[in-house]
């Protein structure tokens, strides 16, 4: 499971998308009491919430944005859409080197500020 690999066991709060939903759930996860889970509504059941389970999913995706905006500078600013390479250590080299200038990117707005 790809949870797994994302999970260390020490998060406190875990945010995620609407594919996550029921993971709380889980066997393996059950056992997790401190941890407070986060995952987005899917866009059928979003849409008769009312004001303030509104905001709420409003607040839950305004905190995934944060994580996802690096992986629009990466994909679209840089073109970086699909692997240039055949070794996976030139595409790791790569992705790495996208990674970095992303952050500069991003950074620089409050560079200037």
């Amino acid at each position: 499971m790809p949870t797994d690999k994302l999970l260390h066991g020490k998060e406190q709060r875990v945010f995620g998308d609407a594919g996550y939903l029921g993971i709380q759930k889980r066997d393996e996860y059950k056992h997790r009491e401190n941890v407070s889970w986060f995952i987005a509504k899917r866009p059928g059941t979003r849409k008769k919430l009312d004001a303030d389970k509104l905001k709420a999913e409003k607040i839950k995706a305004s905190v995934r944005a944060k994580v996802e905006h690096p992986f629009r500078y990466i994909k679209q600013v840089f073109g970086c859409n699909k692997v240039r390479y055949r070794g996976l250590a030139k595409n790791n080299n790569r992705l790495h080197l996208l990674a970095v200038f992303s952050n500069l990117l991003i950074g620089e707005k409050y560079m200037l500020a």
